[in-house]
């Protein structure tokens, strides 16, 4: 149900609908309807009814609601449906962006302008070193802002600031994959210095999985019969607190997405290596131990360390991952196999944020137009 303006939302049916508080009876707030044809229509049937309720001289609820108080509501509704890796990513934008911003401030006197002026600070002067954070941090900022204020807005019955005048141009940096030459040289120096650890950078350069995935893959997820790796977990570290002192914890837990959920047909050369190594089923494959794991931050180090050791330019691991996906494209891979097995939600996130063909595959579909300017 689209919005249009202040309260005014257009139906499925076609009709507009707008929303206005009727009455309030024992703190809580009691709204009335009115529809339309039209949204201009709507809007005079509110300003109508609006005028009407005006005369009773009801004081706003919201009046006495600061920003952190709904806040505070609009996250504890949300802790029973979201991953616990959500709720600490929205908990750190509050403590360390929102609630220095407005905190105590009456949640319905921020206006648009407000709104718009605390975007650019973010962008300009944001972060621990003043010089502006980056356009991805300030939108997850703003997206957060946003839902609190539409919860405010059911809720509570104030109106929403307008959030249409603001835009955050996104930059996108260009994504590490390894050349064709490099990755040889890394599967060279891998086969030849076999280790658990090397094992699981093998795996994600030719599965595509990621790095919490790994550090929480164990030898009883992988179907040596099926030829299968089975993705169902994750592992990050957390923090877990409110304390003043950051505590954190390695938390292992399904993936952030249903889709990321999934099955990997395992490539022939491959499985003959995971063979070799085969452990114990309940043990990590990163380490071979039931009780010790191999996190996140660690595997990071420890990529970072091989790559330097074999003479490559420096990359993260998330490399990998792009690398596989170009490389699978390269070779003909059809896109719906490959964001399945990447575990994306749809076809276009795999072509836009992963999928990167090398200038020697440019070069080599721009020869194809060669034969029209043969001379005959």
């Amino acid at each position: 149900m689209p919005k249009r303006g202040q309260n005014i939302y257009k139906r499925n049916d076609g009709r507009w609908e707008g929303r206005y508080i009727k009455e309030h009876s024992n703190d809580k707030i009691k709204y009335g309807y009115i529809y339309a044809k039209t949204c201009k229509e709507a809007k005079e049937k509110l300003l109508e009814v609006s005028s009407k309720t005006k005369s009773t001289k009801q004081p706003k609820v919201s009046n006495n609601l600061n920003f952190k108080a709904v806040a505070e509501k609009w996250l504890e509704t949300l802790k029973s449906q979201l991953k616990i890796s959500s709720i600490v990513k929205y908990t750190n934008i509050l403590k360390t962006y929102l609630y220095p911003k407005f905190n105590e401030v009456s949640i319905d006197s921020v206006t648009g302008r407000d709104i718009i002026s605390f975007n650019t600070e973010l962008l300009e002067f944001g972060g621990i070193n003043k010089k502006g954070l980056s356009p991805k941090t300030v939108s997850a900022i703003l997206s957060v802002l946003k839902s609190i204020f539409i919860y405010a807005s059911r809720n509570d019955g104030i109106n929403m600031p307008d959030f249409s005048g603001i835009c955050v141009k996104q930059t996108f940096k260009p994504m590490r994959i390894l050349s064709v030459s490099e990755q040889h040289k890394l599967n060279q120096y891998l086969c030849n210095n076999k280790s658990l650890r090397n094992l699981g950078i093998l795996v994600c350069m030719y599965t595509g999985i990621r790095i919490g995935e790994i550090c929480a893959l164990k030898w009883e997820d992988i179907s040596f019969e099926e030829h299968l790796i089975i993705i169902e977990k994750t592992m990050q570290r957390l923090q877990v607190n409110d304390s003043e002192d950051t505590k954190t914890k390695v938390i292992i837990s399904e993936p952030k997405s249903g889709c990321s959920v999934r099955k990997i047909p395992i490539p022939d050369n491959l499985y003959q290596i995971l063979q070799e190594f085969k452990q114990p089923k309940e043990t990590f494959l990163l380490t071979g131990s039931k009780d010790k794991f191999l996190e996140p931050r660690t595997m990071q180090n420890h990529f970072k360390s091989v790559i330097k050791g074999c003479g490559i330019e420096d990359a993260n691991f998330h490399s990998l991952r792009h690398t596989f996906s170009t490389r699978c494209i390269e070779i003909g891979f059809d896109v719906k196999s490959l964001s399945e097995i990447l575990g994306h939600a749809s076809v276009n996130i795999t072509l836009n944020r992963y999928v990167h063909p090398s200038m020697e595959t440019k070069q080599k579909n721009m020869n194809m137009l060669s034969d029209f300017l043969a001379v005959k």
